[in-house]
């Protein structure tokens, strides 16, 4: 599986390119900032962009706006973005496409390998994978102006362990009911949202984009 990594820290930069590398990616591209990123996602076969959102030379959104318009030219392209902080508004704008394919992690968690290898893995293979602390933020900002008020506690719970990026079985295991249970949730989730109920995937990233951004 072939990456492109941006981030300014040479530091960081190296390690994620080791730690990508020790599990079997190829790093095709480690650039320091935003035209270089633009240049390596034009002319490099890739699977999947790690970008940070604040790259020189004003350190404020230059990784992120890279990575969307990459994606308005290659619609799909898998992006996963690390960030410091969760910021809300750059959140939003990397899930207003739609398409799935992304993810919005802090930095934080590349401490756990893991996990951050998984959800990389995961935003390759279309999947939304979303930081626990994004979701609450989101959540908490926008609940008035979506359809929050039809899902029970538990469905909420439930759409918020899916966009982490977890399966069924997994979020079964985390709340200690049977996956049966959890796919009675998430067909009532989809129902709630006006979502056709599917076998298809992009069932779940529309439930999750749908309630994250009303």
């Amino acid at each position: 599986m072939r990456v492109v990594i941006a981030e300014d820290l040479a530091l960081l930069r190296d390690g994620l390119t080791r730690l990508l590398e020790a599990n079997g990616f190829t790093v095709v591209a480690a650039v320091d900032n935003a035209p270089s990123l633009a240049k390596a996602l034009r002319e490099v076969a890739v699977d999947v962009a790690v970008v940070d959102v604040r790259m020189p030379p004003t350190f404020t959104d230059e990784g992120l706006r890279t990575a969307i318009e990459a994606r308005a030219a290659r619609p799909g392209l898998p992006v996963l973005v690390l960030s410091q902080y969760v910021e809300q508004l750059y959140a939003r704008e990397l899930l207003s496409s739609g398409e799935g394919a992304v993810g919005y992690l802090l930095k934080d968690r590349v401490a756990d390998v893991e996990r951050f290898v998984d959800a990389v893995r995961q935003v390759a293979d279309g999947g939304t994978v979303l930081d626990p602390e994004v979701v609450s933020v989101l959540l908490s900002k926008a609940a008035a102006n979506r359809p929050v008020d039809r899902l029970t506690e538990r469905e909420r719970e439930v759409l918020g362990l899916m966009a982490e990026g977890r399966s069924n079985a997994a979020i079964a295991g985390r709340l200690f009911v049977t996956e049966k249970a959890i796919s009675k949730h998430t067909n009532s989730i989809f129902a709630k949202l006006d979502l056709p109920v599917s076998e298809d995937d992009n069932r779940r990233v529309l439930a999750v984009l749908a309630y994250l951004q009303g």
